[in-house]
């Protein structure tokens, strides 16, 4: 498996789970440096590689009403002040081709969001700029068919690509995972991430929102690394029920350390029997 070093850590190493948690978008300044410093607080405990992540813009949103961030300008100063004072790489949504370049002045890692995930033209773009690249698997795709989303990004001469299934599509308002997806990227050579919070998701579920089922995100955690995931992504807020965006499906801060120190311990388990 190719290995991505990421300021002090290495992903893909078989021997150390990492994370990547934040809120879904950004919100108050002041909310996102707290929750900054919590995290690298946890994770720094656990010897948990972090990754910090936050969106400046959510632009699938359900509706036209809902809270989409403080757009991209705005959105780099703050992540690029997260990256700056906790020395954490960042990672951020990017929607556009021409997003990528600029986002990738800030951040450490560009993610391809679930629906745009066979986009040629924004995944080529993602790997011009030399940035880690995750790509999060299609709700409406199987997991052998993210061979071609690493084509693309390996076109450019970029083999730093982290690869994330957020579950599939089943039914109405509704999403299923399927572990297998996790060995079957596998393949492919690259990290696999298992996106614990949006696969619990009721896309659309709420009328103009999406919906979430909250008290799955631990079992579905725990599944994944014992289906030996490399990584997991987590988005977590300090009170998600109201959080501006996707606060059914979040994981609260104060819920968070028993958690990892859950799958910390089913991955070294995991691990220690190789």
């Amino acid at each position: 498996m190719r290995t991505i070093q990421l300021h002090h850590f290495t992903i893909g190493k078989q021997n150390r789970l990492f994370l990547i948690a934040g809120p879904c978008v950004i919100e108050a300044e002041k909310l996102m440096i707290e929750t900054a410093r919590q995290l690298k607080k946890i994770t720094a405990e656990l010897s948990i590689p972090l990754i910090f992540k936050s969106s400046y813009d959510k632009a699938n949103r359900s509706s036209i009403q809902s809270f989409r961030g403080p757009g991209l300008v705005k959105g780099l100063k703050i992540l690029r002040k997260i990256k700056d004072e906790f020395e954490l790489p960042i990672l951020t949504d990017i929607h556009t081709a021409d997003e990528a370049e600029r986002a990738a002045e800030v951040v450490d890692v560009l993610q391809i969001p679930a629906f745009l995930c066979r986009q040629t033209d924004l995944l080529v773009a993602a790997g011009k700029t030399g940035c880690a690249v995750n790509v999060k698997k299609g709700q409406f795709m199987a997991p052998w068919d993210m061979g071609n989303a690493v084509e693309k990004i390996e076109s450019t001469g970029n083999h730093k690509i982290l690869l994330t299934d957020r579950g599939a599509s089943f039914g109405y308002n509704n999403l299923v995972s399927d572990m297998r997806a996790i060995p079957i990227m596998q393949r492919f050579g690259y990290p696999v991430v298992f996106d614990a919070t949006h696969s619990v998701q009721l896309p659309g579920g709420a009328g103009k929102s999406s919906s979430g089922q909250r008290e799955f995100v631990s079992p579905l955690a725990r599944a994944a690394v014992a289906a030996g995931c490399d990584g997991l992504f987590m988005e977590v807020h300090p009170d998600p029920d109201h959080a501006l965006s996707d606060g059914p499906n979040m994981v609260s801060l104060k819920e968070l350390p028993a958690l990892l120190k859950q799958v910390k311990r089913i991955y070294e388990a995991i691990h220690s029997s190789n």
